[in-house]
C-alpha cells in the first residue's frame, strides 16, 4: 500500500478531524454503490478505506507514524516502545477510536447512505428485459396478439393495442428478471417497430392511401371498394373526379388517445388499361372537346 496520507490527500500532521473529512469526501465520490460497473473507482475506494482504517484509528496511526507497522498494517521489526509497558488493566493511553466511531454513527449522512445501499443491494429489483418487436402497419392500427421468446426459451403472449406508433414502448410489469431478497421483479420493455406498408402511410391520426381508379369511374362516377387497415369499405367516387382528387373516409384513421379515430384520406389516381384499347383510341381521336381544353393553363410557362 502507498503512503496512507498521500492516498487521503492530507499531510502527516493533519488532525483526526481533517483526516475524517478527507475520507468522507473521497468515500462519497468513490463508493461502489455510487459507481456501478466502475472497477477503477472500486479499487480506489478500497485504497482509501484501507488508508483511513490505518490513520483514522489513533492507535494504528501512532504505531504507523513511529514505524512499528507499515502502510499495510503489518508489524515491522519489533522494538521496545512505551506502549509495550502500558497496563492491560486500563485503557491504552494512545487508544482513540472516536473518529471512526463518529463516522459510523447512524445519524451520519454517509453512514446512513451506506446502510441503505447495503439494504438496497440485498433487496435489489430485478433487471428489465428489453426487446424490439417488428409489426405490420395494419397491426399498429387495428391491434394484434404476438408471442415473444424470452432468453430462457420460455414464451410470453403480448397484446399490441390499437394505435401504436413507431418507437413506442410497451411495458409488461413484473415480467422481467426476478429481484433479490424482497426486491420486486423487473419489467419487460418492448419497443415497437412498424414495418413500412406499400399502400398506407400515417400522419398524426390520419391515414393516407393513393387509390388507382379507371377513366370510366372518374368520368361517370362510381361506388367502389376501398381498403382500410380494419377492412374494406364502400366509397362513392363523384362524377368528374380527377387524378389528385382526395376523398375523406371519416373515422377510418388511427385511434386517438383522447378517444375516437382520425380519418383516412384517399387520393385518386386515374390509370389507363395496360394494353392499348382501339375503341378508346378511336373515341379520343374523334373527341373534339379533348382538343380544345388546356389542362396546363395554370402551370407557369
Amino acid at each position: 500500500m502507498n503512503d496512507p496520507y498521500k492516498i487521503l490527500g492530507v499531510a502527516p500532521t493533519a488532525s483526526a478531524d481533517d483526516i475524517q473529512k478527507a475520507y468522507r469526501k473521497l468515500a462519497k465520490k468513490l463508493h461502489p454503490d455510487l459507481n456501478p460497473g466502475n472497477p477503477e473507482a472500486e479499487e480506489r475506494f478500497k485504497e482509501v478505506a484501507g488508508a483511513y482504517d490505518l490513520v483514522g484509528d489513533a492507535e494504528k496511526r501512532k504505531r504507523f507514524d513511529s514505524g512499528e507497522i507499515d502502510a499495510a498494517g503489518a508489524e515491522r521489526s519489533r522494538q521496545n516502545y512505551y506502549w509495550d509497558y502500558a497496563s492491560s488493566e486500563q485503557d491504552h493511553p494512545y487508544t482513540d477510536n472516536s473518529g471512526f466511531a463518529d463516522f459510523m454513527e447512524s445519524e451520519d449522512a454517509f453512514a446512513e447512505l451506506l446502510r441503505r445501499s447495503a439494504q438496497a443491494q440485498a433487496n435489489r429489483r430485478g433487471h428489465d428485459l428489453k426487446f424490439r418487436l417488428p409489426i405490420e402497419f395494419v397491426e399498429s392500427i387495428a391491434g394484434a396478439n404476438r408471442r415473444l421468446t424470452l432468453p430462457d426459451s420460455s414464451t410470453i403472449d403480448v397484446a399490441i393495442p390499437p394505435g401504436m406508433t413507431d418507437g413506442q414502448v410497451l411495458r409488461l410489469r413484473g415480467k422481467g428478471e426476478p429481484g433479490s431478497g424482497k426486491g420486486a421483479p423487473g419489467d419487460i420493455l418492448i419497443e415497437v417497430e412498424i414495418r413500412p406498408d406499400r399502400s398506407f402511410t400515417r400522419e398524426g391520426d390520419d391515414i393516407y392511401l393513393e387509390l388507382p381508379v379507371t377513366l370510366t369511374e372518374t368520368v361517370l362516377g362510381a361506388r367502389i371498394k376501398v381498403p382500410t387497415p380494419t377492412g374494406a369499405v364502400t366509397m362513392t367516387v363523384p362524377k368528374g373526379s380527377n387524378t389528385g382528387s382526395t376523398l375523406r373516409l371519416r373515422g377510418k384513421g388511427a385511434p386517438r388517445q383522447a378517444g375516437g379515430h382520425g380519418d383516412q384520406l384517399v387520393k385518386l389516381k386515374v390509370v389507363l388499361p395496360k394494353e392499348p384499347d382501339p375503341e378508346l383510341e378511336a373515341f379520343v381521336a374523334n373527341w373534339e372537346g379533348g382538343k380544345t381544353y388546356n389542362p396546363r393553363e395554370e402551370v407557369a410557362p
